[in-house]
């Protein structure tokens, strides 16, 4: 059974922009996240872990971007995550 016509992105360039924004914006929520981690916890933890975790945050993340009907919104969520979870780090180094 199909999609139904009235849900799908009728633009190519809104469908490029999801998938850049979900694959580079949840690359980099996730990194920064990990790199909070390892602030809190030893370094060697959180990158054994970080295997495991990172696909599924970045595959979570990815998802959300199809889910989200703003893409400004959803791109000034990406980039506040990241200033908010690099911060520590940031200020520390």
């Amino acid at each position: 059974m199909p999609a139904n016509k009235k849900y799908l992105t009728k633009s190519p360039w809104v469908r490029l922009c999801r998938i850049l924004l979900g694959t580079i914006g949840g690359y980099t929520v996730m990194i920064s996240f990990h790199v909070l981690l390892t602030e809190l916890f030893p370094a060697e933890n959180v990158i054994a872990t970080a295997f495991f975790t990172g696909y599924l945050l970045w595959a979570f993340l990815l998802f959300w971007a199809f889910l989200d009907p703003k893409l400004e919104r959803l791109a000034l969520t990406y980039i506040g995550l990241t200033l908010l979870f690099s911060l520590p780090y940031i200020i520390n180094h």
